[in-house]
């Protein structure tokens, strides 16, 4: 199992055989997903397809249309008053 160090940065480096896994080249990034025990590495794409279940476990629950909808017309009647 490919492991890394920390270094005093905190900085660490990606072994070889993970980075290929991922696809990571050179100034590509990455995003680090909890999930429960840990956290996951997701490789960010320019791709929307690549985004597919990225977000998963970062809300408790769905956001509903209507709750979108009310949030965005909140914020429009919050930036006239301001």
């Amino acid at each position: 199992m490919p492991m890394s160090t920390v270094t005093s940065k905190g900085q660490i480096t990606l072994p070889r055989d993970v980075r290929q896994a991922l696809g990571l080249g050179v100034g590509d990034k990455v995003d680090f997903v909890e999930v429960e025990g840990g956290f996951k590495l997701v490789p960010l794409r320019k791709d929307v397809r690549a985004l597919k279940g990225r977000f998963a476990g970062r809300v408790k629950r769905p956001v509903t249309i209507g709750e979108m909808d009310d949030a965005i017309a909140q914020s429009a009647a919050e930036s006239k008053e301001g």
